[in-house]
């Protein structure tokens, strides 16, 4: 007589897996990556390398050690985690406070929860605000990409913190816009400071384009959030073009296109439906926008996508995905 396997629904199963997921989001990352370590050279790929190899091993290390479970290296998140890090921090970040940024987002964001699928803020990100707010002078002294391979790099300060100060001294936008010489091709592509995430703003869309193309996420996120920042800071420049920054300059310039194409798109750390998806891309580009305009820190992403990720049991409860096999 057969042996039968009775298993819990569903029994429908996919070819995607995990580490397929998170590799395609690793392929997603190589343009910008690459960009990257072309106009920042050399400190860029120690950041990049050693994010990424501290990130694998104290994932390694906890979850055999400390944990007392099979590995879970080989899904990759651990990696998507260390290149999202990376892209997050200037070039010139020392390495030991990259390793500091490691434990937080391995050790603390994520392992803590019970590792992936369970945490509930979005590791990388999490990472990041905790550098910016225990080592902010390393995490605000950004590097100017001068060419290839970052020859003479030069400190600045990025779009946004330009901004923020001279409005401070007075100045206007128009005014910052025509001396420091940015025009909407320069944000584009790579001439402007800031970290990997913001060096090449067609990098990352090919790579937003590539996890559409591979259904790896679902456009609703990432378009809620640009409608909201188009939407909110067009009202504001309408209403004062001197104080407050266009729709196009707001969506091209800090975290905004990698934040809302790659961290705000987390499967495990985002709403379950596609309205709720809509909802928590609203939160976050409102919470952006305020934060960039009427906040003391000149970018709001991050916070904003971690304010949201505590909403998302919320948004969850009140926005259900239909059931299996309901109209």
């Amino acid at each position: 007589m057969g042996k039968y396997l009775v298993s819990p629904n569903p029994h429908i199963h996919a070819k995607e897996s995990t580490s397929t997921l998170m590799r395609d989001v690793v392929i997603a990352l190589l343009p910008a990556v690459l960009v990257s370590v072309v106009f920042y050279g050399l400190g860029e790929i120690v950041v990049l390398g050693v994010s990424v190899a501290s990130c694998v091993l104290l994932e390694y290390l906890i979850t055999r050690y400390m944990l007392k479970k099979p590995s879970t290296i080989c899904d990759w998140s651990a990696a998507v985690t260390g290149l999202l890090l990376a892209m997050n921090l200037p070039a010139s970040t020392p390495w030991w406070v990259v390793v500091m940024g490691a434990v937080f987002a391995i050790g603390v964001a994520k392992l803590t929860f019970g590792g992936l699928g369970q945490n509930v803020f979005n590791p990388a990100i999490a990472g990041r605000v905790f550098l910016l707010v225990s080592y902010p002078t390393y995490m605000t002294s950004w590097a100017m990409p001068q060419g290839l391979f970052g020859a003479d790099a030069v400190s600045g300060a990025t779009p946004l913190g330009v901004i923020k100060e001279g409005l401070m001294q007075g100045a206007s936008v128009p005014q910052l816009m025509a001396e420091n010489g940015w025009s909407y091709g320069s944000m584009l592509f790579a001439n402007i400071g800031g970290s990997a995430g913001e060096i090449s703003a067609i990098a990352l869309l090919a790579g937003f384009v590539y996890l559409l193309v591979r259904g790896v996420i679902k456009p609703y996120i990432t378009l809620s959030i640009w409608a909201t920042v188009f939407v909110f800071s067009g009202l504001m420049w309408l209403i004062n073009p001197a104080q407050f920054t266009d729709p196009i300059f707001n969506l091209l310039t800090g975290g905004m296109i990698l934040g809302s194409c790659f961290m705000a798109t987390d499967y495990v750390t985002s709403p379950m439906s596609n309205k709720g998806g809509i909802l928590f891309g609203f939160g976050i580009g409102l919470i952006a926008m305020l934060i960039r305009y009427f906040g003391s820190y000149p970018e709001g992403v991050s916070f904003a996508i971690l304010i949201m990720n505590m909403c998302v049991p919320l948004i969850n409860r009140a926005f259900h995905q239909k059931k299996y096999g309901r109209a």
